[in-house]
């Protein structure tokens, strides 16, 4: 048995979440006649303090589409230069929404808010017009790291004074309260338009959501009906989201102290080092110490039975999650240590 450390998006459902599969209440979401795919929306936009949500099939999805409702062709987008919608997204926003990006170096994924603000477009006829400044949280090649609150108010407030809408990526946001022990609406209030993951942390196995304005979720419904996004008996996949949504945040704290337990087994071990501070479920390690690439580490780990992700050069990353427990975590070590030795 292999113990999978590559991300928390390869948690298998829980049985509650098969059940719920099952027996959900579906109708045709097209139609708006799907009753559980409406109580996910629901209780997606309460949570985080908005007027509506959108069920989709994954965070590049919701990104997207809120790029594509926010933004018109020829604008201009601010953001993080390592975030997900820049690195991992595939080009979407210029194939898709016809925009250019607009990288910033961050610090731990944080943007300075003057750095923001100097990147905002003025009216000249040779610029594009900034549409749009995108917030990632958690900052997944920050190595999870959590963006502070204020930081995020800063941009906001900014942004508010110059017509700007702010996106935040939040596929992670419920690991960034979890870690701050504050309310999720600390993040989402400073934003018009906020993603999440339902299928990484909270362990659901498809979908996200996308929340916003009534006005931006009628938009956004409309460019996901144009992509192919519109489902029908969605129910089936809505329904372990809800549980997800509902019953596995208050759990994630334990993926925390999972990782915490982790890095330092690994800060222990010759040639390796933790190089990111672990605040969340990720740890990144560098193993340029033995003397071996990332790939060449990977591959020890996996005849050790351990899964982990390469994250460029000499940079290895683990992810804690539900289905990774203390025992685990005790038998991870010891295979990472074997295969460093090696």
């Amino acid at each position: 048995m292999m113990i999978d450390l590559r991300s928390d998006t390869v948690t298998k459902p829980t049985e509650e979440m098969r059940k719920a599969a099952y027996q959900a209440e579906v109708g045709d979401d097209v139609y708006g006649e799907d009753p559980t795919v409406k109580k996910l929306e629901e209780t997606a936009a309460e949570l985080l303090g908005k007027q509506a949500a959108l069920f989709v099939t994954s965070g590049t999805q919701g990104n997207q589409l809120a790029i594509l409702a926010h933004c018109r062709p020829g604008n201009e987008v601010i953001l993080e230069e390592e975030s997900h919608i820049f690195y991992y997204e595939s080009g979407a926003p210029s194939a898709l929404a016809g925009v250019q990006l607009r990288t910033i170096k961050g610090e731990n994924g944080a943007m300075n808010p003057a750095d923001v603000l100097a990147s905002i477009r003025g009216e000249d006829q040779h610029y594009p017009e900034t549409g749009l400044i995108c917030l990632e949280n958690t900052h997944n090649r920050a190595g999870g790291a959590v963006i502070q609150p204020s930081n995020m108010k800063e941009i906001f407030m900014l942004a508010k004074e110059n017509n700007i809408p702010v996106h935040i990526d939040g596929a992670r946001l419920f690991n960034a309260a979890a870690a701050l022990g504050c309310p999720v609406t600390d993040f989402s209030n400073n934003s018009d338009s906020v993603q999440i993951c339902l299928s990484k942390g909270l362990g659901a196995p498809v979908g996200s959501l996308l929340v916003g304005s009534e006005e931006f979720i009628r938009r956004a419904r409309k460019w996901r009906k144009r992509l192919g996004g519109g489902l029908r008996q969605a129910g089936i996949i809505a329904a372990p989201g809800l549980i997800a949504l509902t019953k596995m945040r208050d759990r994630l704290g334990e993926d925390h102290l999972n990782a915490q337990q982790l890095a330092e087994g690994i800060s222990n071990m010759p040639g390796l080092s933790v190089v990111n501070k672990v605040e969340t479920n990720m740890i990144v390690a560098d193993v340029s110490g033995l003397n071996i690439t990332s790939d060449q580490f990977v591959e020890k780990l996996k005849s050790q039975g351990i899964l982990a992700g390469t994250f460029g050069g000499s940079r290895v990353r683990f992810v804690t999650h539900f289905d990774i427990n203390t025992k685990d975590i005790e038998m991870a070590l010891s295979g990472i240590k074997q295969a460093a030795q090696k």
